[in-house]
């Protein structure tokens, strides 16, 4: 009775590492969760404090079907001010989260067959959308040594007639890993001559870099702006995932095609949520600098206590707030009890059940020799989890 389409994509793999955390701490049992992949900050007070006037004030029905237009219009100052794009409103579209602004430009744009180039390793939900909007994914491996970045080469060797689409996430979930300028020109240098293929940039973790200014492809080639599928939101760089605002910024025809979409599948998001939005975007950034703050210092201990691990072994992230080391040398081990860890999500259950430590397999990244560890913890909770983490790697044997 289930719809054939539902049988080529499976469930997420953080969604189900941190679901069965959670199923152990109600058992009473201590588990240290760096699987989230969200901020461990509040919202900023004045963002609320908008929302809660918003409530005050009757803003209690639907919007426009694209967002309101004081919210997009907010995102077009931003866009131009911060990112140096020109945007009008029309090209603008509001949604539930980055999450269904993807999903729902992924529908807008792909036939079936049509070929999405891929990295990896790359966010779990990329492949699966791309399935149920009929597509083909083509994941192109990366290599530790490059930071897990594509090169222009392995871009030019991916593309096929039948490719129609790119996927790039700077700074990048799991890795993150940043894409410089020189780099984005790379691929674009590859793209130009390809003149029928979309870009999907992911930019939610715009503002959590920590090594000079974010840069996203349309930025780095303003010759492909109108190629350019440009998703971002809130829910990271503002600490609002709960409230669940994103949004596409693209040509007027991919964003009415997605508003045909919304205005049958769920309309505009939530009203009081565009109000906190507006607000987010209108004020100084001084609170996402503390946060930012907070992470570099966390993202100094994580990386140098990784590397200290021996067989361990971790690159610098310049964005984001997740390390992804490299544990392959602890693959085809065994535990103390004589069960095998041939994967990376072995490993990872081994050390949630023994060890009480929630991190996500690279298997779920399409990368197998890595793990996701998120720096969204306090330190206190971080020192804790490399305590775990040491002492369940040492258990294993060859």
């Amino acid at each position: 009775m289930i719809a054939q389409r539902l049988q080529v994509i499976a469930p997420s793999e953080t969604l189900k590492i941190s679901g069965r955390a959670k199923e152990l701490q109600r058992e009473g049992k201590s588990v240290i969760s760096l699987s989230q992949g969200e901020p461990d900050f509040k919202t900023p007070e004045h963002i609320c404090d908008a929302a809660i006037k918003a409530v005050r004030d009757g803003h209690h029905g639907y919007t426009m079907n694209p967002g309101t237009p004081e919210l997009r219009e907010a995102i077009c100052k931003k866009l131009k001010e911060e990112n140096g794009l020109d945007y009008t409103p029309a090209q603008i579209i509001l949604s539930n989260g980055a999450k269904q602004s993807i999903g729902f430009a992924l529908y807008a744009t792909l036939d079936k067959g049509d070929e999405v180039i891929i990295p990896a390793p790359y966010w779990v939900s990329y492949p699966e959308m791309v399935k149920l909007a009929e597509g083909t994914p083509v994941v192109v491996s990366t290599a530790f040594e490059n930071d897990y970045k594509m090169t222009a080469e392995q871009l030019k060797e991916a593309i096929t007639p039948k490719t129609k689409m790119l996927i790039l996430c700077s700074p990048s979930n799991p890795t993150g890993s940043c894409y410089s300028k020189d780099e984005l020109k790379a691929l674009a240098d590859v793209l130009k001559d390809h003149p029928n293929i979309l870009i999907l940039s992911d930019e939610i973790y715009e503002y959590i870099v920590f090594d000079g200014e974010h840069v996203g492809i349309a930025q780095a080639a303003p010759e492909l702006k109108d190629r350019v599928l440009l998703i971002n939101g809130f829910s990271k760089g503002f600490a609002m995932t709960g409230w669940r605002l994103g949004y596409l910024a693209a040509t007027t025809d991919i964003v009415k095609a997605v508003g045909k979409i919304q205005s049958q599948l769920t309309s505009a998001p939530c009203t009081i949520s565009q109000k906190a939005g507006e607000a987010a975007y209108l004020s100084p950034r001084d609170s996402v600098k503390k946060m930012v703050e907070a992470f570099r210092e966390r993202r100094a201990y994580l990386v140098q206590a990784l590397n200290e691990i021996e067989g361990v072994k971790c690159f610098n992230p310049g964005g984001a707030f997740y390390a992804f080391p490299d544990i392959s040398a602890y693959l085809n081990s065994k535990t103390p009890s004589g069960d095998e860890i041939k994967t990376s999500t072995d490993l990872c259950m081994f050390l949630l059940e023994e060890r009480g430590l929630a991190a996500v397999p690279g298997d779920a990244f399409g990368e197998p020799s890595g793990i996701r560890l998120s720096y969204a913890a306090s330190m206190e909770h971080l020192q804790e989890a490399i305590k775990r983490l040491k002492e369940g790697l040492a258990a294993l044997s060859k």
